[in-house]
């Protein structure tokens, strides 16, 4: 009996242990999950310790967050390769900031600054990237074409690199988007590169004066877009829009400053935009003529034709190299336009009947065979002539440049094609198989003509869009895809003809979706894979507030 009872008190006190352990346990393990073990050594129901030293409840791991594949940047233009990956993604946080390595600071410490100052973060060229911060820097020349970029975002971090300043640039625009429309930039890697290398706007200032800040407003609007190319056409029959010292004569009110457009040129070439000027010559100078009636075009009855001066005669020449030569300097870019489009007397049934002067001195340059229209191609050649020894390649419209003549015009003059209806003009092909290099300016889809005359119509951007391709020179017909190399972008075309149709402001906005619509299909000409509503939604996101 005595061995039974002892049993059993033995087990009724190993019961009893093994019960204040397992609660002694649990209670362990709840303090510990809600922090606030204390780290003393557990004891019995006499306040004994048990074991040799203090237990420790099991370290409980955080669970490790699990993250979708992510989705590429929501920009416009769309990112053209985006790697997705797992993570959280990268947002503006205190203390972060913008970083440059010392040796990439005279190359990016403005667009470091621009974007420091756009998502309200610091800046530093003077330390190394930490967790949280963005890191600018170039990377080899060959390491991409021009203007390509990487953005990186992995372990709290971005890193954007590209082979030039203008590469980093819009790599610093798509992170500034994708920030702008959904709060932060997604894990993963973005490989990106124009389709095109000429994308931008064409504005008419001649006919209407726009002033400094709005073309400067109109400048960073395209450089989040990454266009690259702002047109300025400041000299037409209706006024000459720019300080002139040489001939101040032929200046019009108001006009824009020389000091105004040093400050646009400063501003254009930190954003990475090339600002081409255009004085059109041989027609389109009716302000200048103005001031210079001797230089006027007269047919063989002596009425006055429109615009035109009178290309047999030395002067005319004189004046318009005098002003190119004049304006070289204030416009340091690569390229200049020369206009030569719409010279009056060419659409005359018989120009060289109608106008003997030009056709004899036709003759004496060209030969006896020799027509009207190689006297212009040689007009055309003689201002290339000016333009190029300072490093300017030449444009002008497709309707100066013409076939079957004696004359030919210069090889590297660049198209800008943008009708088949005027006189002289020929279909894309005609310039295209003679090797030359195109721009496009479809008439009938990026002109926006103030008033609509003439059966323009504002574009909407839809067209664009989802009609519209690089390839679609004249009308709606695309030409052959071989072609494509040889056709170097676009530009938006605004022209003031009924100057009074629109403010400003409406203009601005008239132009916001058509410009955005282009600045997609030049990035990339494959066909946008988002719809034009979500598109169009996206723009509205990203439109900077008060525009």
């Amino acid at each position: 009996m005595r061995r039974t009872r002892q049993y059993r008190t033995g087990r009724a006190l190993a019961t009893a242990t093994a019960a204040a352990l397992v609660a002694l346990s649990v209670s362990s393990c709840t303090a510990a999950s809600h922090g606030r073990g204390t780290g003393a050594a557990p004891s019995g129901p006499a306040g004994q310790a048990l074991g040799t030293g203090p237990v420790t409840a099991p370290a409980v791991p955080a669970p490790t967050p699990s993250y979708p594949l992510s989705s590429a940047p929501q920009t416009i233009p769309a990112v053209r390769e985006h790697t997705p990956a797992r993570g959280p993604g990268w947002k503006p946080a205190p203390g972060a900031r913008v970083v440059v390595p010392a040796a990439n600071s005279a190359a990016l410490a403005d667009e470091g600054r621009l974007l420091a100052g756009e998502l309200r973060l610091g800046f530093t060229d003077k330390a190394a990237a930490r967790p949280g911060d963005v890191e600018l820097a170039l990377a080899a020349p060959d390491s991409g074409p021009p203007e390509s970029y990487t953005l990186t975002v992995k372990d709290g971090r971005v890193r954007v690199t590209g082979p030039d300043q203008a590469g980093v640039f819009y790599g610093t625009r798509t992170l500034k988007q994708a920030v702008k429309a959904a709060g932060s930039a997604p894990e993963g890697t973005v490989r990106d590169a124009p389709a095109k290398p000429q994308r931008g706007l064409n504005l008419d200032t001649a006919r209407k004066n726009y002033t400094a800040p709005w073309i400067e407003a109109r400048l960073r609007e395209m450089a989040d877009l990454k266009l690259n190319q702002l047109g300025l056409h400041f000299s037409d029959d209706q006024a000459f829009r720019i300080q002139s010292d040489t001939h101040p004569e032929i200046v019009s009110t108001p006009h824009l400053t020389k000091a105004e457009v040093r400050r646009i040129n400063a501003l254009a070439a930190r954003l990475h935009i090339a600002v081409v000027p255009e004085i059109d010559s041989p027609g389109h100078l009716g302000a200048v003529l103005r001031a210079h009636p001797d230089l006027q075009l007269r047919d063989v009855q002596g009425r006055a034709v429109k615009g035109a001066v009178d290309i047999s005669n030395p002067a005319a020449a004189r004046l318009v190299d005098e002003l190119l030569r004049e304006y070289l300097p204030l416009f340091p870019g690569t390229t200049w336009h020369l206009g030569a489009d719409e010279y009056q007397a060419l659409v005359y049934r018989d120009p060289e009947a109608s106008f003997p002067q030009l056709a004899q001195a036709a003759r004496q340059r060209y030969g006896p065979s020799a027509k009207v229209q190689d006297l212009a191609t040689g007009w055309l050649n003689d201002r290339a002539g000016v333009v190029r020894p300072a490093g300017r390649v030449p444009k002008a419209w497709n309707d100066g440049l013409f076939a079957g003549g004696v004359a030919r015009a210069a090889q590297d003059i660049q198209v800008e094609y943008w009708t088949g209806r005027e006189a002289g003009a020929r279909p894309p092909v005609s310039y295209l198989d003679e090797g030359r290099k195109v721009v496009n300016l479809n008439d009938e889809y990026l002109y926006y003509v103030l008033g609509e005359p003439n059966q323009f119509t504002y574009p909407t951007g839809r067209r664009i869009y989802e009609e519209w391709t690089p390839l679609v020179l004249r009308g709606t017909t695309p030409v052959p895809a071989r072609y494509g190399p040889q056709i170097l972008g676009g530009r938006l075309a605004v022209w003031s003809d009924l100057a009074g149709a629109q403010t400003q402001a409406q203009v601005a906005d008239g132009i916001r979706l058509p410009l955005a619509a282009l600045s997609q299909k030049v990035w990339d000409t494959r066909p946008p894979q988002q719809p034009w509503t979500d598109f169009t939604a996206l723009a509205d996101r990203l439109r900077p507030a008060g525009s």
